[in-house]
């Protein structure tokens, strides 16, 4: 068996993806056609070419523009449907999963539709697939805390429905501090909390994350990697890193997937996963997230068991869930 065809017959996790992210142009098309909604792009092959970025924000813009398409909950629904599947392909058996309600609420869709789809969908691909899952809701950094506070508050009749908060959105300029308290309030109410950082943003933002914010696991944190005490404390407190390999090479966070840290940091010890952020626009689902990162990084395949295992370690699923795909995992290691 070859080294991709082992990668993707391993039983995997995934723990930092955007809904609104796997959003494919010709799902944006069907679902702006039933909604008549005009889109800017003429058609499907228009919006694959716009799919070249300089920057965060270059992205944001157009992943706004594709999210207005999605007003009713059959939208959300379909949505994350047609992600799941896709995951169910690729040997994906547990999912945690970003929701940007901000992106929607502000567009005048109720919260209820936007988690009343999301929320369907996951139920059923259990039902369907045994694929568990875990639904994060996530603040927009570059909206003020007081809009945070507000759509927790939205949120809270739905509380059984998600599992935690995290912090996303365009970076710079944005530091985690800015949400102290509605992370402190999202904490009393038994939420999870997770946050963007260390991306574009400095390593700074990565220790006000687990300073201020009290996070648990840290999404991106490449950047950690230019702090050594940052590093050192990552592996003692066996902080995860939720690592989005093809997203950072989009969005030029590094020039070129040999450059990329990735490799140092699960040397240095620490819980690094692999993920793949919003891989409708960036090149790459999971698994060939992995495969590309291993051709360039010259992962071995104890290194690729190693970075699976990770995300069961870092997911939030019951432990005797963990225990048994750790042992799935155990029993394919002996690969290609």
């Amino acid at each position: 068996m070859e080294m991709k065809e082992w990668i993707r017959s391993l039983p995997k996790a995934e723990l930092h993806l955007h809904i609104e992210g796997t959003l494919e142009p010709e799902l944006m098309f069907k679902l702006a056609e039933r909604n008549k909604i005009r889109l800017r792009f003429p058609n499907v092959e228009a919006v694959r070419q716009a799919y070249q970025f300089n920057n965060l924000q270059e992205f944001l813009d157009i992943y706004y523009e594709g999210a207005k398409v999605l007003l009713q909950e059959q939208d959300f629904y379909d949505l994350t449907a047609e992600y799941l599947e896709r995951m169910q392909k690729e040997n994906v058996r547990h999912v945690e999963i970003f929701f940007d309600p901000q992106t929607h609420t502000d567009r005048g869709v109720p919260f209820a539709r936007v988690i009343g789809g999301i929320h369907a969908a996951l139920e059923n691909a259990e039902k369907k697939y045994g694929m568990t899952s875990k639904l994060i809701l996530c603040f927009l950094r570059h909206l003020s805390e007081e809009a945070a506070q507000e759509v927790l508050r939205q949120a809270e009749p739905y509380k059984k429905w998600f599992h935690g908060v995290g912090l996303d959105s365009s970076e710079k300029g944005h530091p985690p501090q800015k949400f102290a308290k509605v992370f402190e309030r999202a904490r009393l109410f038994g939420l999870q909390t997770v946050a963007h950082a260390g991306e574009e943003g400095p390593p700074e933002y990565i220790w006000q994350a687990l300073d201020v914010l009290k996070v648990k696991r840290i999404d991106h944190g490449v950047r950690s990697i230019e702090d050594p005490k940052l590093v050192d404390r990552l592996v003692k407190e066996r902080i995860p890193l939720t690592v989005c390999p093809l997203s950072n090479i989009k969005l030029r966070v590094f020039q070129d997937l040999k450059d990329h840290s990735l490799k140092k940091l699960l040397k240095a010890g620490v819980k690094v996963t692999i993920n793949s952020d919003d891989p409708a626009y960036f090149g790459g689902y999971l698994t060939e997230n992995f495969i590309q990162t291993q051709v360039a990084l010259g992962l071995t395949k104890e290194d690729v068991l190693l970075l699976v295992g990770n995300s069961f370690d870092a997911s939030w699923i019951a432990d005797d869930r963990r225990q048994k795909l750790k042992l799935e995992l155990r029993r394919m290691a002996s690969g290609p």
